[in-house]
């Protein structure tokens, strides 16, 4: 079996590696993929994006959002999370069988010390009944592709309010995210692998699977990408995963309703969005102004629901004409943000 180890930690650059090698004729079956990422929530690719995430905290603390391919709930990753992922002959593995597909990491994670792994309910790996790990899966001419998480030394934190939406009332019928209770792993290891970082984890978990006993041993299973191949990658990348109409755009119509009473009167603004943009907005209240709002949802059907798109918009008029002694910046924020 061969694999690769990624050197980027860029969600996108891995994903866009996934789906170049899952079509690609170079690489035998079974193959491998081990990358870590910096902060990230990767979407299912039925979810509703904006449903899924909060999506102020994750501008405030860099976190890149995307979608992938298969379905499933969204996942938050961060350095402290090892990403697996099998590419196999459609032919040879059941559609939804992860356990099958999955025993060779947890076999190797048994024999590290987390004897309590297990695969259960319809895609998780547990211990002691928390999750520690999620898969899902596609199958795509004639090949059937796998990626799961390992939840090694996360920002357990950071999981719960990436993928909190707090305020927003929003109806869809995207697929919802399931939150399971989760913990890291590392706690579990044996007293020998305590100290690994990350990247350390994902060597020694190299070397369990292949059954070495040195990372040299394992490398000479492991496919080295040519330039060529990294140009292709770099291609879907941009065509896909930092494509915001695949990120945003790609989400099930909803609705979203804003509601606030300021001392200047009642806002509540009522959004219907498709396919990522405003499609119809009605705003309500009790509120003054010698302009009508009409104006201000003219101007904002039409736009990326999106918090910076809809402030720029907005920036353009005095909104004092249109929500008489309400604070421009309280409008903004009840309107424009996703918070």
């Amino acid at each position: 079996m061969q694999y690769i180890a990624m050197k980027t930690n860029d969600i996108r650059t891995n994903l866009a590696t996934e789906q170049y090698l899952m079509n690609s004729d170079k690489i035998q079956l079974p193959f491998m993929l081990f990358y870590i990422e910096k902060p990230c929530i990767i979407v299912g690719r039925n979810q509703n994006t904006m449903e899924e995430i909060n999506d102020q905290y994750c501008k405030e603390h860099h976190i890149t959002i995307t979608r992938r391919l298969s379905g499933g709930g969204a996942m938050y990753q961060d350095l402290g999370n090892l990403c697996f992922s099998f590419i196999v002959p459609a032919n040879d593995q059941q559609f939804g069988n992860f356990k099958d597909l999955v025993k060779p990491v947890v076999d190797a994670l048994h024999e590290m010390g987390v004897t309590g792994a297990q695969v259960t309910g319809r895609n998780d790996i547990v211990v002691d009944g928390k999750k520690f790990s999620g898969n899902a899966m596609y199958t795509k001419n004639g090949r059937t592709f796998s990626h799961g998480t390992l939840m090694f030394d996360v920002n357990t934190e950071h999981v719960a309010d990436a993928l909190k939406v707090p305020k927003d009332k929003i109806e869809s019928k995207g697929i919802k995210s399931v939150r399971s209770r989760v913990t890291n792993i590392k706690q579990y290891l044996k007293p020998e692998y305590q100290n690994l970082d990350t990247f350390g984890f994902r060597d020694e978990l190299i070397k369990k699977i292949w059954h070495v006993d040195t990372l040299e041993e394992a490398q000479k299973y492991e496919y080295q990408l040519t330039e060529a191949d990294k140009q292709a990658i770099q291609q879907i990348q941009h065509e896909r995963y930092d494509n915001w109409d695949w990120v945003y755009g790609q989400s099930p119509k909803f609705t979203v309703k804003k509601r606030k009473h300021f001392t200047g009167g009642t806002i509540d603004a009522r959004f219907d969005v498709e396919e990522g943009r405003i499609k119809n907005l009605k705003i309500y209240g009790d509120f003054f102004g010698v302009k009508s709002v009409d104006e201000i949802e003219k101007m904002l059907i039409g736009k990326e629901y999106n918090a910076s798109v809809i402030r720029n918009t907005l920036a353009q008029v005095n909104l004092d004409a249109y929500f008489h002694g309400i604070p421009a910046n309280d409008v903004l924020d009840l309107i424009a943000e996703q918070h």
